[in-house]
């Protein structure tokens, strides 16, 4: 099993690992900061720097088994591959621009939940841009739902998390907001997101530490997209 520092903070970029396995499966170390695809959210980019200087480029980042995290190496990378021996140090650096993007809009996703109290039945989050499917049958209008991003941004409310028991979320069934990806059970305990005084509900992603942070995002389209599904895309304002 990997040790997932994204977990506990977001904020690092790099750390300092071992090479546990390297197969076409991806290049397995015992502990890093790239978060993989799940719940919605992209996995990480980056790079694996070797002792003497040189870098492998990873592309993705995905779930193996038993909670493994698998490094996605960019092709037509063989000789560094062939380098990547078991017990290997190597210090594992994400690509902050993108990270960093997924954390803003990770987080204004939970924010426009708020203003729209529904539940979700699909997500995706990208650097690019990020979409909410909300089971609903109402109309939204995309400028009132533009200004109350911009008012929660603006608030500063704080952003933390925290871990409860899975008997504790058994007992509070509304914390879920999601219909398409329910949090993981089994551990005996699952991650909550708080953003003060706006949202709280469980949530395995990367955060910005301050709804500030997010800076200026828009809705830029709302579809119908079935006869009980309206989806919501947000963009970053250019």
């Amino acid at each position: 099993m990997t040790e997932d520092l994204f977990r506990e903070d977001a904020q690092l970029t790099e750390c300092q690992a071992r090479v546990l396995r390297v197969d076409e499966r991806g290049v397995l170390l015992d502990r890093t900061v790239f978060y993989p695809l799940g719940g919605g959210q992209a996995g990480d980019a980056g790079e694996l720097l070797l002792p003497d200087g040189r870098a492998l480029r990873i592309a993705d980042t995905r779930k193996g088994e038993a909670g493994e995290i698998l490094h996605l190496p960019a092709p037509e990378q063989p000789e560094l591959l062939a380098a990547l021996l078991p017990g290997l140090a190597v210090s594992a650096r994400i690509d902050w621009a993108r990270r960093h993007a997924h954390m803003r809009f990770h987080t204004a996703t939970h924010l426009l939940c708020a203003l729209v109290p529904h539940p979700v039945d699909g997500c995706s989050i990208t650097a690019q841009y990020a979409r909410l499917d909300f089971h609903m049958t109402e109309p939204l209008d995309k400028d009132e739902l533009t200004a109350g991003l911009a008012r929660l941004v603006a608030e500063a409310h704080a952003v933390s998390h925290s871990w409860i028991s899975d008997a504790e979320l058994e007992a509070n069934p509304g914390l879920v907001r999601s219909m398409s990806v329910q949090p993981p059970r089994g551990s005996g305990r699952v991650r909550v997101l708080q953003i003060e005084g706006v949202d709280l509900q469980p949530c395995g992603g990367t955060h910005v530490s301050n709804t500030a942070e997010i800076g200026a995002v828009v809705v830029s389209k709302i579809e119908k997209k079935s006869a009980k599904t309206r989806r919501v895309v947000l963009g970053f304002a250019t």
